[in-house]
Parts: C-alpha cells; sequence; structure tokens
C-alpha cells in the first residue's frame, strides 16, 4: 500500500508541477530559464541564435494559449490522480494512458516533422517518464483492485 501511495502522489505532485510550469510559461515565456527554448526554436526556424524582436509579440501570444492547455491538462491530471486513480478506478488509469499517449504521438509527429528533435527528448520524454512511472507501478494494484470489486458485487 505504501507504494502506491507513494506512486499516487508522486503523479499528483508532479502534475501540480507541471500545471505551474504552464502557467508560468503563460505569463512569461521569455524568462530565463525558457530562453534556451526560445533560442533552440530559433535557429530551426531559421532566426540565428534567438527570436528577432520583430516576432517577439508573436512568441509572447502563442505561448499564452500553449501555456494555458498545459496548465489545464495537468490540472485535470492532479484531480485524476488525487481522486479516483486512488481509489483505483480503472478507467482514471486508462484515462491517463489515452490523453498522454495521443498527445505524445501528435506532438512527436509535428516535432519531427518540424525537425524539433530536442523536444521529444526535452519535453515529450521526460513528461511521459514521470507519468509512465506512476502508471507501471501501480498496474497490478488496478487489476486487483478490479477483481475485490467484481467479487464483492456478486456477493
Amino acid at each position: 500500500m505504501k507504494s502506491f501511495i507513494f506512486w499516487q502522489r508522486w503523479l499528483f505532485y508532479s502534475s501540480v508541477l507541471f500545471a505551474l510550469f504552464g502557467i508560468a510559461f503563460a505569463v512569461y515565456g521569455s524568462n530565463p530559464l525558457f530562453l534556451p527554448y526560445n533560442n533552440a526554436l530559433a535557429q530551426i526556424f531559421g532566426f540565428g541564435k534567438s527570436m528577432p524582436e520583430s516576432i517577439e509579440p508573436f512568441r509572447a501570444f502563442i505561448w499564452g494559449p500553449i501555456g494555458a492547455t498545459i496548465a489545464c491538462a495537468y490540472i485535470l491530471l492532479a484531480f485524476i490522480a488525487w481522486y479516483p486513480f486512488h481509489r483505483k478506478e480503472r478507467w482514471a488509469r486508462n484515462a491517463i494512458i489515452a490523453a498522454f499517449g495521443v498527445w505524445v504521438i501528435l506532438d512527436s509527429v509535428v516535432c519531427i516533422k518540424y525537425g524539433v528533435y530536442f523536444q521529444l527528448y526535452l519535453v515529450n520524454g521526460f513528461s511521459i517518464s514521470i507519468k509512465a512511472l506512476p502508471l507501471i507501478f501501480t498496474w497490478k494494484q488496478f487489476s486487483n483492485h478490479a477483481l475485490l470489486n467484481k467479487s464483492t458485487l456478486q456477493i
């Protein structure tokens, strides 16, 4: 049980941190922490070593909806992790797998299409690893819980 609680809280607290990251990205995407990411995108898309001033308003705008979407997804995941995942409701685990599976496939295809390979490793790989670990280490507990619920319903 301690192992399950550890991974459930890992999922919850990492989701809260990712949501805070999304908020920071939305409201201050040009902060020093995100500078390497912005500069890497500038190089990939032929702008030189940094984003030109002429596109700064566009960059600032587009990071707003992207950051807001990140925050939204991770706040939702935090609620799923805290309540139904904690109760070992199988749909919660499956929803996490489905949602993040769709995201990583779509995001990875777009990254490959445009040659933004560093995002595959830094963002996608890291994010999926953080979310996959709790799912992997709690997988059997969801199966056992479902069997217990099924046998209880038959009594």
